[in-house]
């Protein structure tokens, strides 16, 4: 299977299996002006040629001022394919690079949630897509795990907070590696944004942590996926989730499996 088919089956089990598109949707796809979102675009736009439903698509860029190559060539890429689609400067953005260099990811996030909104709603949409993989819900599994203390992931669907906007993450069963052929084969140019040149982050070690690991197990992001959709909340330690009161001549429960190397 050619890896277009491949991007386009996956994406669109995604989109089936939680709703994620509907008849009369107009969804707007967050361009990062990375590989992965402009495969999720792309993918987006074929489906929709497809599909039994009615749906519209556009797509947008925030810049907030951490772009290492111009953005104009993007945008010529996407007007020659007829896309429709928006950049819009995030001056508060900028003026928080200028004002505090060293600020955090969580406080660049508000920010770019804002705009994202805005635009979003000025684009007259009600779905928002953005382009996070398997690889990235693998990896916010295991940072909320081994570092927050919470067993979660990334939501393939969730609501703005007023809930005037669907957030979705097609590409929730398409890996990076996929991603990268399918921008490769598109020709897309591709803006990489200063975040991903960081070093010492816990996403750069837990990247590390999986390259190591599937050098013996390869399928292992795939594993992991199932494992998020197979919970089994009755042998975990939330007491939310177990039956503290069991009657005396209830069954006795399954033994512990014992673990081997």
């Amino acid at each position: 299977m050619d890896i277009e088919k491949t991007i386009l089956k996956k994406t669109g089990e995604a989109i089936h299996r939680f709703r994620m598109i509907r008849d009369g949707d107009r969804v707007a796809v967050a361009l990062s002006g990375g590989k992965d979102s402009l495969s999720l675009l792309h993918a987006l736009l074929t489906l929709r040629e497809r599909a039994p439903i009615d749906f519209s698509v556009c797509a947008f860029t925030i810049e907030q001022g951490k772009f290492l190559r111009p953005i104009e060539p993007l945008g010529q890429w996407l007007l020659a394919r007829g896309v429709d689609w928006t950049c819009h400067r995030d001056n508060p953005s900028v003026r928080l690079i200028d004002e505090q260099p060293d600020h955090g990811c969580d406080l660049c996030s508000r920010f770019r949630r804002r705009a994202v909104y805005q635009v979003a709603r000025g684009l007259g949409a009600n779905v928002i897509a953005f382009g996070h993989t398997a690889d990235d819900f693998c990896e916010a599994f295991l940072r909320n795990a081994l570092f927050t203390g919470r067993v979660s992931a990334l939501p393939p669907v969730t609501y703005s907070r007023e809930r005037d906007f669907r957030l979705i993450r097609p590409l929730v069963f398409v890996h990076e590696e996929s991603t990268a052929r399918y921008a490769e084969l598109l020709g897309a140019p591709i803006i990489p944004c200063g975040c991903s040149q960081r070093t010492g982050t816990v996403r750069r070690s837990l990247r590390t942590l999986f390259g190591d690991l599937e050098k013996d197990y390869p399928h292992l992001k795939d594993t992991l996926l199932s494992a998020m959709g197979n919970i089994e909340p009755s042998r975990l330690l939330d007491p939310r989730y177990l039956n503290l009161d069991a009657p005396a001549e209830s069954p006795a429960p399954d033994p512990l499996p014992i673990l081997q190397d």
